[in-house]
């Protein structure tokens, strides 16, 4: 009889984990930027959407591993009958601009504007983008203003690659500086946009980049903050990031300033040997400390 009760007990105890878990995967994200709603009532149930604009961006940060799908829907004027066409352009961490493009889709039989004078929504055209781990920006756009576009935004958060990283040594024109973080010491590098982080490293591999923005006592609230990454004069990438003070992390050899909590990226190395540039982009922010780590797995490739 204990037996039975014990594995009754484990049972719910699994079924509880499970839910929890399933609640968590998958979240809806508000733009940053341009964030003009919409409201859209289908099957009895309440959606909110983000107009797109052709010259003002609709921003999302999020943090990988996941996948962030994109519900879009187009509007019909009452009048127009037959489908329409649209264009959706997006860039990933300030990279190349990507186009998704949809073509002859029909009006909705399910789904009607809360506000009924807009029109008619269109059927859903939906796609994915898979995010690796760290922070990430996109930038979403409607190609021209023919259309009236409306995104939603659903991220789902994937399980990370367990993996041991190793320390990376910027080239030595870099700054050392020591943190203090829950009794152990982390070295990091100082740089800035007249002296940036410089990296030479062999690929394939990744090169994860942990980064602080540093503060002043005075300094209060979240602290946005964009890091570029070049490569022979040409941009890879723009990561835009959002951090407030660290409330574990000081300084070990300066008291008059706090760090800023870690906020990382992940850079994608290719094959061959690559020299990358990594400096702040603002120009009213202070410097920034920068960590930089490689898979342990990789350690031949540097040889």
């Amino acid at each position: 009889m204990k037996k039975i009760i014990v594995l009754i007990c484990l049972l719910i105890l699994s079924v509880a984990s499970s839910f929890s878990q399933s609640g968590k995967k998958s979240r809806s994200l508000k733009p940053e930027n341009y964030t003009k709603k919409l409201t859209i009532i289908s099957s009895n149930k309440t959606r909110v959407y983000y107009s797109l604009s052709s010259t003002k961006a609709s921003v999302i940060n999020m943090r990988g591993p996941g996948i962030l799908r994109i519900i879009t829907r187009g509007r019909f004027p009452y009048d127009k009958k037959n489908s329409i066409n649209y264009d959706i352009l997006y860039t990933l961490d300030g990279g190349k601009q990507q186009r998704y493009k949809v073509r002859f889709v029909e009006r909705s039989t399910k789904a009607k504007y809360l506000k009924e004078s807009l029109g008619m929504p269109s059927r859903i055209e939906d796609f994915e983008i898979k995010l690796g781990r760290g922070y990430h920006t996109l930038e979403f756009f409607i190609k021209d203003n023919k259309t009236p576009v409306a995104l939603r935004y659903i991220f789902s958060p994937t399980k990370e690659k367990k993996r041991e990283w190793m320390t990376y040594s910027p080239l030595s024109i870099s700054e050392p500086v020591d943190l203090i973080a829950r009794e152990e010491t982390v070295g990091y590098y100082r740089f800035s946009k007249e002296k940036p982080l410089m990296v030479e490293i062999n690929g394939p591999t990744e090169l994860r980049v942990l980064t602080r923005i540093e503060n002043h006592y005075h300094m209060k609230g979240r602290i946005q903050y964009r890091i570029q990454l070049k490569e022979n004069e040409k941009t890879i990438n723009t990561y835009q990031l959002s951090s407030r003070r660290s409330e574990i992390a000081v300084y070990k050899n300066d008291s008059t300033l706090v760090p800023g909590k870690a906020r990382e990226f992940i850079i994608e190395v290719p094959k061959g040997n690559h020299h990358y540039v990594i400096y702040p982009l603002d120009e009213d922010k202070s410097t920034i400390l920068g960590r930089l780590l490689f898979p342990k797995k990789d350690v031949k490739l540097e040889k």
